[in-house]
């Protein structure tokens, strides 16, 4: 794809999710982060099960804000051939709770 081609439905598969892995490491349920981030259930697990074929940032920021994580630990580009990694999943997970278990005794401004 060069920067004038359209993205295609390849493109969009090549985009991993890994809302469960932040879920479960912050024993939330997907129920109360859509209650949390004002998004349907229905939505929220399309996203989560990587069918949405597009994010908007609103929602991107809101899902960060929720469970105190940057983008690339919800997403993550897999180039086409390579394998993947659950141990890599797990390790972002385990990045992002660490970052969540730091911040959580910071004053909220």
């Amino acid at each position: 794809m060069t920067p004038t081609e359209p993205a295609t439905d390849d493109d969009a598969s090549a985009i991993e999710v890994h809302l469960d892995e932040l879920l479960q490491a912050r024993g939330m349920t997907l129920t109360a982060l859509a209650a949390r981030v004002d998004i349907t259930i229905a939505n929220l697990s399309i996203l989560k099960n990587g069918r949405a074929r597009a994010v908007r940032f609103s929602t991107l920021a809101a899902i960060c804000r929720e469970l105190n994580c940057q983008p690339g630990d919800l997403l993550s580009y897999r180039r086409a051939g390579d394998r993947v990694n659950a141990a890599d999943a797990e390790q972002k997970a385990v990045r992002a709770q660490a970052r969540h278990d730091g911040d959580s005794h910071a004053p909220h401004l």
